[in-house]
């Protein structure tokens, strides 16, 4: 009885429970990973769809400036703030520089707004009343997206720094997004009431 060695098929079980659990960490690892991949992509379309409303906004615009530049000709300089803004709206990249180019893109289309109601011919016509309501509505549209954006970007954070995913989330290149939020500095500018001389 003391010499009796162990049959080499009773150390299987110990090398399958071995590999078993390699298996469920390497399984539990690529859940993990598909899932921070969706959430990426899910980020990535709802910017898309915040950059198409602001295409829209965008193309928009022009047309609106060219309405009032027929009613308030002395205005130049408040339509000329207002395409200004426009294009640095348009070559901004990434939420953050697109949230502060909005911002002051918003402020410079009140101001538009503002100037409508010095002008009743112009605050009557059709066309301007048409672009008002179509901006109105992007607006909407924009502020939908933007939400839409923002809690994507918030699920997509939350997972990646949550555990175990944040032990190789940002070695494998899923980094932090930024929230389209209106920076703090700019949040007093935006309250305040548009200034408008004549």
């Amino acid at each position: 009885m003391l010499g009796i060695a162990p049959h080499p098929s009773e150390s299987i079980p110990v090398t399958w429970i071995l590999l078993g659990i390699i298996a469920a960490f390497v399984l539990f690892g690529i859940v993990i990973y598909n899932r921070l991949v969706s959430l990426r992509q899910v980020t990535n379309q709802a910017w898309s769809d915040v950059d198409v409303q602001l295409k829209q906004r965008y193309d928009l615009i022009p047309n609106l400036v060219e309405t009032v530049k027929g009613y308030a000709k002395h205005e130049k300089e408040t339509l000329d703030a207002v395409i200004k803004a426009r294009n640095a709206a348009v070559s901004a990249s990434g939420p953050a520089e697109q949230a502060a180019a909005e911002n002051v893109l918003s402020g410079a289309l009140r101001q538009i707004f503002a100037l409508a109601e010095s002008y009743p011919d112009l605050k009557a016509n059709t066309n301007f009343l048409q672009l008002q309501t179509e901006l109105s509505d992007i607006e909407n549209k924009i502020a939908a997206s933007r939400r839409f954006f923002n809690n994507a970007v918030q699920e997509y954070n939350a997972a990646a720094e949550q555990f175990p995913a944040v032990l190789f989330a940002r070695s494998l290149g899923f980094q932090p997004r930024t929230f389209f939020e209106v920076p703090e500095a700019e949040r007093a500018a935006i309250q305040a009431a548009p200034k408008v001389g004549f």
